[in-house]
């Protein structure tokens, strides 16, 4: 019984906050005044569609663009020469890690605004004129603060990946004179390639249930699902399309993690 009383406080975790609002939530999707209906699904479908395509073109550039920055973070740690610059990149890159969504949001509001930190920062350097600036409180905003939040978790995990490989094959091919980039995408990305696809999905997974980061940086339509279900909620006391919304969320982010288990499996097998 020792592994059972072990596992019940995480599977008590999982079932109270996870497994029971999910299925509350695919209840209400499909619960109607009159007994089971589609009409809720079709609602969202009609009127959300368009913050349904946005949704997904923001968190697939955002985790794209995530894991770029990681891997190229990560590749210099690992391949870097200039000690002052690693010990400057590791100790910066972590900062965000620890800051709450809803705080990075709050930052960036003052930081990419029209008379924000950054275009008042370039027009007194001299880099830009003042009639340039402009506000980037709209989808680049949330690209920007997404990416910038999630950067530094998805950092960890590839660059811990690249610090435990074995450098034999790193070295052998520094002194056959291979370059940097060549060693990071010929010898260095293969071998991390599973934990680069774990940051990803989670990346992918944290963004999609994101609110504070659309609905403080951007006003504007077609806005993400999470801010779209909020105002059902709030405005209308409309639980069902809501709920259809979040299924259909569930069900994005289900085939992401699917589409990962379902290669590891496959990898795992060869």
């Amino acid at each position: 019984m020792l592994p059972y009383l072990l596992l019940a406080p995480a599977l008590f975790v999982v079932g109270a906050f996870f497994l029971v609002p999910l299925a509350f939530s695919v209840i209400g999707a499909f619960e109607g005044p009159q007994g089971p209906t589609f009409v809720n699904l079709a609602n969202a479908a009609s009127l959300y569609r368009m913050d349904l395509v946005f949704t997904l073109l923001i968190v697939v550039a955002s985790t794209a663009l995530t894991g770029l920055g990681a891997v190229a973070i990560g590749g210099y740690l690992t391949l870097g020469r200039s000690r002052t610059a690693l010990r400057l990149l590791g100790a910066m890159y972590r900062w965000p890690l620890f800051i709450p969504f809803i705080v990075a949001a709050q930052a960036m509001r003052g930081f990419i605004g029209q008379n924000g930190l950054m275009n008042n920062t370039l027009v007194w350097i001299g880099l830009m004129p003042q009639e340039w600036a402009q506000s980037f409180l709209d989808w680049r905003g949330i690209v920007i603060t997404f990416v910038w939040k999630q950067l530094p978790f998805a950092t960890l995990l590839v660059a811990g990946a690249m610090a435990a490989l074995d450098r034999s094959g790193i070295e052998a091919a520094q002194n056959l004179g291979a370059g940097r980039l060549r060693i990071l995408i010929g010898i260095v990305l293969p071998q991390v390639a599973r934990n680069i696809m774990v940051a990803l999905v989670l990346s992918f997974v944290t963004m999609m249930s994101v609110l504070s980061v659309p609905m403080m940086i951007s006003g504007q339509s077609p806005t993400m699902l999470t801010v779209a279900m909020a105002w059902r909620i709030n405005s209308f006391g409309d639980y069902g399309t809501a709920n259809a919304l979040g299924l259909v969320s569930c069900i994005l982010t289900g085939l992401v993690a699917w589409i990962w288990l379902r290669q590891a499996a496959a990898e795992r097998a060869r």
